[in-house]
């Protein structure tokens, strides 16, 4: 099941995209107005679904084998991803993304090269205007972070005790809600740039949710026997939190990033844990939650290629 609300969650982030557009960035008037907590939502489940399958696989699995298991599950759509970017490149010619236009195709084969290794450009290297750390992919973030966090997972967190591992959780709850309600923009979008601030964006939002995932498997007990049907109510709830108005308007900015810390805080791990225990029963519910289990990773890596064509239409269409 909670493969399947990986895919709820991915549908959610690629409409927060697609809107975005049309709102031209204003968050404020969007509408799916926090699609992009979907990736702290994608972190949290990585944390409990990597203690789940590994935390008893330690003494007959080497730290090797658990990259080359990781390696094999993620990097083939990165790849594709990437692969993707590169082609859709030229497409997204505009005002919008300045720098396109005087871009040489050597530039762009070496970004994709770079691209596939998941190694981080820096803003200089940027071949679109956005300083993003991977300019073919954006999204492509959010997987370099999945990996800092497998590798931490297999070389720090998985030798914490549980109590040990609470200190750290509630410590980055601290650091999450400092970063919310302290930002400029009442949210706590960011990480995808390779520049201190961006960086520390990127980390924060990482480690609460991953940890706070791992944790969860760790310490709550699941329900044997019988279990209860939760697909439905888990899918509501989270398509409720990310579809939420904006919250503080113009001014009152960090009622915005209070909710959406809270939201991380509060109300992904009751759904991660309500889809942890939960059955899923019916022929019906069995297929729609096979198919957005099936689609949840290859939609979210490989649609905002197309966003950015998208948003170029858009802008020089209006």
């Amino acid at each position: 099941m909670l493969d399947a609300l990986r895919g709820v969650a991915a549908i959610v982030v690629v409409s927060f995209h697609v809107l975005e557009v049309y709102s031209n960035g204003d968050h404020v008037q969007q509408l799916i107005n926090h699609g992009y907590l979907a990736v702290d939502f994608f972190f949290m489940l990585s944390g409990y679904v990597m203690a789940h399958a590994y935390d008893d696989r330690w003494d007959r699995m080497t730290v090797k084998d658990f990259f080359k298991r990781r390696l094999i599950r993620l990097h083939p759509m990165i790849i594709l991803g990437m692969t993707v970017g590169a082609i859709c490149f030229y497409f997204g010619e505009s005002s919008l993304f300045p720098k396109i236009a005087t871009t040489p195709a050597w530039l762009v084969l070496l970004i994709l090269l770079i691209g596939y290794t998941m190694i981080p450009v820096p803003p200089a290297m940027d071949i679109r205007g956005w300083s993003e750390t991977y300019p073919l992919n954006g999204p492509g973030w959010s997987l370099f972070f999945e990996y800092i966090a497998n590798i931490i997972h297999a070389l720090v967190l998985r030798r914490m005790s549980k109590l040990v591992l609470s200190f750290f959780v509630l410590a980055a709850a601290v650091a999450l809600i400092h970063l919310a309600v302290t930002s400029p923009n009442g949210d706590i979008i960011g990480g995808w740039s390779l520049t201190s601030d961006q960086l520390k964006i990127g980390f924060t939002r990482l480690l609460f949710p991953y940890m706070v995932g791992m944790l969860l498997r760790r310490a709550v007990k699941v329900i044997e026997g019988k279990k209860i049907k939760t697909f439905f109510l888990c899918s509501l709830l989270l398509v409720i939190a990310l579809s939420f108005p904006r919250i503080g308007g113009y001014k009152n900015l960090w009622e915005n990033g209070l909710y959406e810390s809270l939201v991380i805080i509060l109300i992904f791990p009751v759904i991660v844990y309500l889809g942890a225990i939960g059955e899923i029963r019916g022929l019906f519910t069995t297929k729609l939650c096979i198919f957005l289990g099936d689609i949840s990773y290859p939609l979210y890596i490989t649609h905002y290629p197309f966003i950015y064509i998208f948003s170029a239409w858009v802008v020089e269409n209006k």
